[in-house]
């Protein structure tokens, strides 16, 4: 128990290290057109917002027409329709480049940070004398800094819309859900705001499966991405063993296949991770929508709702439950992107134990680098 605190600990400081690299970018001399981006990508997601919220309300209008059977309000309906389409389609493809242009500069900025402390007085000859989780440097500048830096940018944006999206919605949830009076034995009760009651306590069900079936999800994924580098690295060791024809390479031979058999097993571990958390996933997505008509049936069977109104609150019911599953949804890619942070944060540790060695006055710390 204590050596897993003291790992936990120790990846919970290589994050903060990478942290405290990365976001440097927003700081740097570039940071007035990343700040332009990404305010940019705020905005985007308030207009998507928007368009969204329009959509719901146009949603009622065009069934409450083909409940009346108004041909005139229905190609009224289409007509609206068109250009809120239009608006959501550009909206989405600028978001795309938004976002992946902020992903391609923050993956610059910090790989040619890295590569050059790496580089610096020999680090990349002497790193090997530096105890610690960092092997492989080359993927985790490559393949970890990649993660690192992607996920992030995905993960806020989609956080930021899962919040004002939840808030939205349920306001429109209690005005058109409003209350539902149910008589039991004679006595009535009135649940104010049902509909919102229903879809956080939905939502809190969904959210402590997920946590309870994936609550290893996070540690798994560490040791699945550890095994791949260290099997990256025993074939690395094979093959320049090979072309030298020097060494031992039946050892070498033995421990790429030991190296591959660890990377089997931690694959079976996360596809049983995986299965669980996608069997909550799947079943939300599937139940969630039979769950709103049912909660929207009686009120629409008494009259009280029409049938417009009907899909507007299951539609919003939808919206705030996916809203509130932001968490559910991301559980694995939080994980993935919590080891890739980490082992990027432990080799910035690693070199920045081999700067501290470093005995020359001319020595260049990672500081210096940023000014």
């Amino acid at each position: 128990m204590a050596d897993r605190k003291g790992l936990q600990r120790q990846e919970a400081r290589s994050v903060l290290r990478f942290f405290e690299t990365a976001l440097s970018l927003w700081r740097g001399r570039s940071a007035a057109w990343v700040w332009i981006l990404t305010f940019a990508l705020v905005v985007t997601v308030l207009l998507q917002l928007v368009v969204q919220y329009q959509l719901n309300f146009w949603n009622r209008d065009f069934f409450d027409a083909l409940s009346r059977r108004d041909s005139a309000g229905l190609w009224a309906q289409i007509w609206i329709f068109l250009p809120l389409a239009t608006i959501s389609i550009v909206l989405a493809v600028f978001s795309v480049w938004n976002r992946m242009t902020i992903q391609r500069k923050w993956r610059e900025w910090l790989t040619d940070r890295i590569i050059e402390i790496w580089v610096l007085n020999g680090h990349s000859r002497n790193l090997k004398a530096i105890w610690g989780d960092h092997q492989n440097p080359e993927h985790r500048i490559a393949e970890d800094g990649r993660l690192a830096t992607d996920s992030p940018i995905d993960l806020v944006s989609g956080f930021l819309s899962a919040v004002l999206t939840s808030v939205t919605f349920i306001i429109v949830l209690w005005d058109v859900g409003g209350n539902l009076v149910v008589d039991i034995g004679g006595t009535t009760f009135v649940l104010y705001g049902y509909l919102v009651v229903a879809v956080t306590i939905y939502s809190i069900f969904v959210a402590l499966s997920m946590v309870a079936i994936g609550h290893s999800l996070v540690e798994v994924v560490g040791e699945k991405n550890k095994a791949e580098a260290e099997f990256r690295t025993a074939g690395t060791r094979f093959r320049e063993l090979s072309e030298s024809g020097a060494g031992d390479r039946g050892g070498a031979h033995s421990d790429l296949l030991a190296a591959f058999r660890e990377v089997a097993g931690r694959w079976r571990e996360l596809c049983w991770q995986l299965m669980g958390t996608t069997f909550i996933s799947q079943s939300s997505v599937l139940a969630v929508p039979v769950v709103a008509w049912i909660l929207c049936a009686p009120k629409y069977l008494a009259g009280e709702m029409s049938l417009g109104e009907f899909t507007q609150a299951a539609a919003a019911f939808v919206a705030v439950q996916s809203s509130f599953s932001w968490f559910v949804d991301n559980y694995a890619r939080l994980a993935d992107w919590y080891s890739s942070a980490g082992r990027v944060g432990a080799l910035l540790l690693a070199l920045d134990a081999l700067g501290a060695t470093e005995v020359s006055p001319d020595t260049q710390t990672e500081s210096s680098l940023n000014r």
